[in-house]
């Protein structure tokens, strides 16, 4: 998936793994099955860290879906 700002995205969870891949933001404050607007993404090699309007942090984007 590409994510792109201003994309509307679910939060689906995550696992501990998938949070300490590439040092992520823990999502503490994240709601599950809530949607929110990506404000900046962040492309690596080997996954990709979106930024949410509204929410301090950069998380891993497997733990979302594009809506």
């Amino acid at each position: 998936m590409n994510f792109e700002v201003g994309d509307r995205v679910r939060y689906l969870g995550c696992t501990e793994q998938q949070i300490n891949w590439g040092n992520n933001d823990r999502p503490y404050m994240l709601i599950l099955d809530h949607v929110y607007t990506v404000s900046d993404v962040d492309v690596h090699k080997s996954h990709t860290k979106i930024e949410l309007k509204g929410i301090i942090g950069r998380f891993n984007s497997v733990c979302f879906e594009i809506l």
